[in-house]
């Protein structure tokens, strides 16, 4: 599996945009056969913070998620949103609790 932890940092008066598109990558990304989970959160102490959840089957499935429309159409989006850059990690599991 792959999993990534993505962290953005939104402009305060992009917030209610940011979280449409960023929804709408949600529903679609949570169709592909590829997809384990995809989590949006925001942050309770600073609403400009969010951080996107996802599990992908393997490397192959989170390619195929980066060439999507609403992938492609998201980060083309956000671009104006963000105060920086954003950042991520990238994990392998140990154990991940299924329900």
């Amino acid at each position: 599996m792959r999993i990534v932890i993505a962290y953005l940092d939104v402009k305060k008066e992009c917030i209610e945009d940011f979280k449409k598109i960023t929804v709408y990558n949600h529903e679609n990304s949570i169709k592909e056969a590829g997809n384990v989970r995809f989590d949006v959160l925001q942050n309770r102490e600073d609403e400009t913070k969010f951080t996107l959840y996802e599990i992908w089957k393997d490397d192959a499935a989170f390619d195929f998620h980066k060439s999507t429309e609403h992938y492609n159409k998201w980060n083309d989006t956000v671009a104006d949103y963000v105060t920086k850059p954003r950042s991520r990690d990238v994990y392998t599991e140990v154990a991940l609790t299924n329900k």
